[in-house]
């Protein structure tokens, strides 16, 4: 029997990315949510989360300290 991988990772990223822009299609959310796995699109979700935060936390500091 063939094991189903799942969404690869530039799959699952480009969903995430347009879900977070919020122009993701209805038929690319069909196919996210028909998968039946949800932790890659989560786990993705929160990593890049986590980098535009920090990537947004580091512009301030940059230009805090460039103002200084």
């Amino acid at each position: 029997m063939g094991k189903d991988k799942g969404p690869g990772l530039p799959r699952v990223v480009a969903s995430v990315l347009a879900a977070m822009f919020g122009v993701q299609s209805r038929r690319n959310q069909e196919r996210d949510f028909g998968s039946g796995r949800a932790a890659p699109y989560i786990v993705t979700g929160v990593v890049m989360t986590l980098l535009f935060v920090l990537g947004v936390w580091g512009l301030v500091q940059l230009v805090l300290g460039l103002a200084a």
